[in-house]
């Protein structure tokens, strides 16, 4: 029996001691040498004060900015702990009615919008963090947050147009926009409704 358990403790320590310590050490600091910013959570720095991150969505609710997508997660939106799409499927009746009341909300911000309003801006994404919306949403909101500011619609087009980031490699993936960078872009731009 000594000469069983004895290889085993031993090769439980030597393994334990290289997948719990030393190869979770190599890969941080590989991680902080070679990638420091996705390292860090990606964030978003203003004035050297982080505001958020490019990989988690905020809420936004001021008719000067432009709203993302819902969130899942709970108790509170966004919530990076909470990860994780609400599992509600087409047809329940809690899905329909969460999405009726988003739907009467973006009409309510904006009542002369008779456009189609996009998926994205009512339905939560799978994580239930998503930081990007279409460009369709984007458009969608272009003349709520235009009038809201007292910008041309021409100015607002050209700040979604450089927050718009392509496919990867002009194939993988359809063109997105991240909401927390076009909002920090419109507040540097008219100096309204500066985020916290």
């Amino acid at each position: 029996m000594k000469n069983i358990l004895r290889p085993a403790l031993v090769l439980l320590l030597v393994l334990t001691f290289l997948t719990g310590i030393v190869y979770p050490l190599v890969v941080t600091g590989l991680a902080q040498t070679l990638f420091p910013f996705q390292a860090h959570g990606s964030p978003i720095l203003r004035d050297g004060k982080a505001v958020g991150s490019t990989l988690i969505g905020q809420s936004f609710t001021d008719p000067g900015h432009f709203w993302g997508r819902p969130s899942a997660t709970g108790p509170m939106a966004n919530n990076a702990a909470a990860s994780g799409g609400s599992n509600l499927g087409p047809m329940n009746p809690a899905l329909i009615d969460a999405v009726k009341a988003r739907v009467a909300d973006l009409h309510a911000a904006d009542p002369s919008n008779t456009a189609t309003v996009p998926v994205d801006l009512v339905t939560a994404s799978a994580s239930g963090l998503d930081p990007h919306i279409s460009l369709a949403a984007a458009h969608y909101q272009l003349g709520r947050v235009a009038m809201a500011r007292k910008l041309s619609t021409r100015t607002v087009q050209g700040l979604i147009d450089e927050a718009t980031q392509r496919p990867l490699l002009g194939l993988l993936g359809e063109p997105v926009v991240n909401v927390l960078q076009l909002n920090l872009a419109l507040d540097a731009h008219s100096g309204h409704g500066q985020l916290n």
